[in-house]
């Protein structure tokens, strides 16, 4: 690798960012780079990014009492003379979160492993986690830390790839046109793979066109020498195939996919079994996470393998050793009998109609099911009315009783009542607090509880409170 920390000086970052130097040594060698002056350390280079509701040029002394080396800051920002003052390099750009993207952009190009670029409307995550989880078996593998998926974390991931790193598996969101495009040519990614295409952040796209069109960036921004990875099954497979002229490997359930699942079959509560068929080859998986969207997840995540050339039995040991991230519809047995599962990560129409079907898999008998819904955000206009189709939906469940939480709540309860829900059957709640309160009075001994909501509306929290108090079951 022909960068490292420790050895790129300020002359060459300026360069690769189009930054001026405005004062202060070109020549001293950088350690690293930062964008929280909390947790700087000597010989960092601080970059002061500007948000909705924070500016990182506020933070400069403490970036600088916290012993940087250099800061970069924007063209529009007035220096203090204490910074100018002392020996320390100031780069100016026009754009500072451009800059950050145009630094890792230069890091990329002179790193000579393989990028993995994860997009989707539901499970990028969980097939980054499951990909991961088999590469790091084969290779030195690097992954995007939590929720890295945007213009900072993106390019942040991308620059601490170190010369050690053969496999960078990164995750790209978006809410708006153009930022998966942006992210795209950051990343320059040899494997791209689209989970799938549902109502998500319609807010900034409009439409489900939109949300084609927003992913779509990603194969058109790829090279022809890349490989596209598709779900074949997806209404929109085509109009996304037809965007990329590469290699393409399709995954799915239907026999025509390269890679598919095949005799499916439950385990237990958090386990499923089922066969992965590659091509013309076949290997046996138990997986620690139930529900079919967990099943297209998993072959996502051997798609990719497969598409490394990693062997079948590679492949199944990964996805058997992939243990599932928090909040992504786990399910822990409390006294009494109940059963909370915690799907508290996120939330969008598609994914909740997904995880619904899966709590019905899961219930057996007469058991009772009790739904807590937080909001689902960034789905613009047509909020009101897809959050009255999720009441719909889950009164058409057999819910016994349901909790909505929200600005959008009043919608759900509506919709819960035109699909046949008691009002008595549902309860508005204005806090996490009346939520726990209204779950505590209504959930009786082997109820299944049920929460999911996007995740600032942290309906996590809700799910700690009621492991608590029912306290969790040792059998």
């Amino acid at each position: 690798m022909a960068v490292r920390w420790g050895q790129i000086t300020v002359r060459e970052v300026a360069s690769a960012i189009g930054g001026r130097i405005a004062s202060g040594p070109s020549e001293a060698a950088l350690s690293g780079l930062s964008t929280d002056s909390r947790t700087v350390t000597p010989g960092q280079v601080f970059l002061a990014l500007k948000g909705e509701h924070y500016d990182g040029h506020d933070f400069l002394s403490a970036a600088v009492n916290g012993g940087v080396a250099g800061v970069i800051v924007e063209t529009s920002t007035t220096i203090p003379q204490e910074l100018t003052a002392r020996t320390l390099a100031v780069i100016t750009v026009p754009s500072t979160l451009e800059a950050l993207g145009d630094l890792a952009l230069w890091w990329r190009k002179q790193w000579a492993g393989t990028v993995v670029a994860i997009t989707g409307s539901n499970g990028k995550s969980t097939t980054k986690e499951m990909a991961a989880s088999i590469l790091f078996l084969k290779a030195n593998t690097k992954k995007s830390p939590g929720n890295y998926n945007n213009l900072i974390g993106l390019p942040l991931t991308i620059l601490s790839l170190e010369g050690v790193h053969q496999v960078a598996v990164l995750e790209m969101g978006m809410n708006r046109p153009g930022e998966i495009k942006r992210l795209a040519q950051i990343a320059d990614p040899q494997i791209g793979l689209i989970t799938n295409i549902a109502q998500a952040h319609l807010e900034g796209l409009g439409n489900l066109q939109g949300v084609v069109e927003a992913k779509a960036e990603l194969l058109e921004m790829m090279s022809g020498h890349s490989t596209a990875i598709l779900n074949g099954d997806g209404e929109q497979y085509a109009e996304l195939a037809s965007r990329f002229k590469g290699r393409t490997i399709t995954f799915g359930l239907g026999h025509t996919n390269e890679v598919r699942a095949e005799n499916m079959r439950k385990v237990g509560d958090n386990v499923q079994a089922f066969d992965i068929c590659l091509a013309e080859e076949r290997v046996p998986v138990r997986l620690r996470l139930p529900g079919i969207h967990n099943v297209l997840n998993a072959l996502g995540g051997a798609a990719i393998a497969y598409g490394l050339s990693l062997s079948k039995e590679s492949i199944a040991r990964g996805l058997e050793q992939f243990v599932p991230l928090k909040g992504r519809f786990q399910v822990t047995r409390l006294n009494g009998g109940i059963r909370i599962i915690d799907d508290t990560h996120n939330a969008n129409p598609s994914s909740l109609g997904a995880a619904l079907n899966t709590v019905q898999e899961l219930r057996s008998g007469k058991q009772g099911l009790v739904v807590g819904l937080g909001e689902m955000l960034e789905l613009g206009s047509e909020a009101p009315q897809l959050h009255r189709d999720a009441g719909r939906l889950i009164a058409g469940t057999g819910t016994r009783y349901l909790v909505a939480l929200g600005e959008h709540g009043a919608q759900v309860v509506e919709g819960a009542w035109e699909g046949g829900m008691d009002k008595a059957q549902t309860h508005l709640a204005t806090s996490h607090a009346e939520m726990i309160h209204a779950l505590k009075a209504h959930v009786r001994e082997h109820d299944i509880v049920f929460l999911k909501g996007s995740r600032m509306v942290s309906l996590d929290k809700v799910v700690d409170v009621m492991k608590e108090f029912f306290g969790v079951s040792e059998e």
